[in-house]
């Protein structure tokens, strides 16, 4: 099964099973892929991933996001007038992580050729007939694109005239990318030639690419307009594999990645609601709303303050964090009858018999939250552009949603892949002639530590971001894999898909199209570049428009300004392993272009 952000990239990988490929093959096509079609994201981008290895059966987590580059201080942008890092541009990109960690991905546990899964990135580079949605998001962002020279020769196909960007159905060339994938397979191929196992041989094409001379070229065309990226930043980067982290949830193990991502933050959620009769509840129903949307905040007002790149000081509490003591304690904050407008990070440390160093910053930082309940609009999705331009609270939505794809795949062997890879998404900064969009994760970082002393920027440090594969076992053998895009909705959105499966029994078709709600009662991860654009809201809420007028009413008066959307939700992909029938079960929400492809 194969299944992602676009039906050709679903398609790139379901040709890697029919050549005999297994799911990292075919996982890795799709990556290729999407990035190719700039499926809001680029070659530039980060790439997170949890695998499952079927013969030492365990979940394998892999960390190739990019680091901050060389002058990636906090006196630095300061000095630019920045309360955080910039949104777009050089300066806004920390090193590519993606191409790394595709080699090292297909190198370590796929059994294919980096020539073989490349093959339709680089079919599509030499040209495929653009679709409407990808084309119209060049042209709203053309004005930013006219700013640098080598995005506009690649995505301004008809410059000077009213509609500068490709056409829905023309076919879009991208000769400099091409050049770029066909040097990263003749380091392949050169390397097989002389001798050196499939493994080095793939590796030489990752060593190409932050090393050699596709290297020189992205860090003299980032230099080029400022960037900070310098040879030496590229050619320390490596990707990370790594342990992931788990809890038990009523007999299922739930794994996700470490807390340079928000992962964790739906771990601690779950645990919070191990405590409450959820299905007793009902499905949506105010009780049930307001019980999840409680749990994510507490454990989203964590993940502001406490996490950040495990390999730097200070180290994030996370023992504390997922211990199920904390979790009763956390749970306790929770009042029944209304929301909780004031919720701030809570004390891990005693659970892991330490004191917290931070206490006195914490109450420093409560002057930074507005606990004001603020009546809120219709919020109109971004998939109707044009109302969603009009709308008043459109820029602020679309920093919550921003961005990335996922990948799910899964084989008869029993490998399972879960990917949310992301950054260098439309309207990217190309750098130099190498076609190779730059990422924008930067922004993640803060420059303060009085927001989060854990994610405060510094050279060769890894932001905390918020891309987030997950997974499930039970008795100890696949149960779901599933991802989803959409910034700080991802852990809210996946929550609630596990929730719609394990505790309401519902199929992963019907669980990904479910009705969601969202919290804006955090700090964004993206967008904007002062503390005013990124505050909590709090009591936020946004509802399903189909959400009973009556449930509405209850949670109103339950503190709540609440929102209305029809698709509250990132295009959810994932897979359910039936072990009863040997069968895998798919699912691809309507929320967007994604697709699944089974055989």
């Amino acid at each position: 099964m194969a299944i992602t952000g676009k039906p050709l990239a679903a398609t790139a990988g379901a040709q890697l099973f029919q050549q005999g490929g297994n799911a990292v093959d075919a996982a890795c096509a799709m990556l290729g892929a999407t990035c190719t079609m700039w499926d809001v994201l680029s070659w530039g981008g980060e790439t997170q991933a949890l695998i499952y290895h079927p013969e030492l059966k365990k979940v394998i987590a892999i960390n190739a996001l990019g680091v901050a580059p060389t002058g990636a201080t906090v006196d630095f942008f300061k000095s630019k007038g920045y309360e955080f890092p910039p949104e777009y541009g050089p300066l806004a990109a920390v090193t590519p992580g993606t191409p790394g960690g595709l080699c090292y991905m297909l190198a370590k546990y796929g059994t294919k050729s980096l020539k073989e899964v490349l093959q339709p990135s680089m079919q599509m580079a030499a040209g495929y007939p653009i679709e409407a949605q990808t084309a119209n998001s060049i042209e709203r962002g053309k004005e930013r694109i006219k700013q640098w020279p080598y995005s506009k020769e690649v995505f301004l196909v008809h410059q000077g005239e009213e509609r500068e960007a490709p056409e829905a159905g023309e076919i879009f060339v991208q000769k400099e990318l091409l050049q770029t994938l066909e040097k990263m397979v003749e380091a392949e191929q050169n390397a097989l030639a002389a001798g050196k196992s499939r493994e080095e041989a793939i590796m030489a094409a990752h060593d190409r690419f932050y090393t050699g001379d596709i290297a020189k070229e992205f860090v003299r065309g980032s230099q080029e307009h400022g960037g900070l990226i310098t040879m030496e930043d590229l050619a320390n980067w490596r990707p990370i594999e790594e342990e992931p982290l788990q809890i038990n949830y009523k007999g299922i193990d739930v794994y996700k990645l470490q807390s340079w991502t928000q992962g964790p933050a739906m771990l601690q959620a779950l645990n919070i609601l191990k405590q409450f009769d959820l299905k007793g509840m009902g499905y949506n129903s105010a009780p049930y709303i307001h019980t999840v949307y409680q749990a994510m905040n507490l454990a989203f007002a964590d993940r502001d303050f406490y996490y950040g790149d495990p390999a730097f000081q200070p180290k994030t509490p996370i023992d504390g964090l997922l211990s199920d003591g904390y979790a009763v304690k956390r749970a306790a904050q929770i009042d029944r009858a209304k929301n909780d407008a004031s919720v701030e990070p809570g004390d891990p440390y005693p659970f892991e018999n330490r004191k917290n160093p931070y206490l006195d910053l914490l109450a420093e930082r409560r002057k930074l939250t507005d606990t004001t309940v603020r009546e809120q609009g219709d919020f109109v999705p971004k998939h109707d552009v044009t109302a969603y331009q009009q709308n008043a609270d459109s820029l602020y939505q679309d920093r919550l949603l921003r961005g990335t794809t996922s990948i799910e795949a899964a084989d008869a062997e029993g490998w399972v892949v879960s990917i949310t890879p992301s950054g260098g998404w439309l309207p990217a900064f190309i750098a130099g002639h190498t076609g190779v969009g730059m990422s924008q994760r930067l922004q993640s970082f803060v420059l303060d530590s009085l927001i989060s002393p854990f994610n405060v920027v510094e050279p060769g440090k890894r932001p905390r971001v918020t891309l987030t594969p997950a997974m499930a076992l039970k008795d100890g053998k696949p149960y779901l894999s599933f991802a989803v895009q959409g910034g700080d909705t991802q852990d809210q959105n996946l929550l609630q898909f596990f929730l719609n499966v394990t505790e309401f029994g519902m199929t992963p078709q019907q669980a990904a199209e479910a009705a969601n709600i969202n919290s804006n009662q955090l700090w964004l991860s993206l967008g904007g570049t002062k503390l005013s654009d990124r505050k909590p809201r709090a009591g936020s809420l946004l509802l399903d428009k189909r959400t009973p007028a009556d449930v509405v009413k209850q949670l109103e008066a339950m503190g709540y300004a609440i929102q209305f959307g029809e698709r509250n939700s990132g295009p959810i992909n994932a897979i359910y392993f039936d072990e009863k029938h040997g069968t895998l079960w798919g699912g691809s929400s309507n929320n967007g272009e994604d697709y699944g492809i089974a055989w």
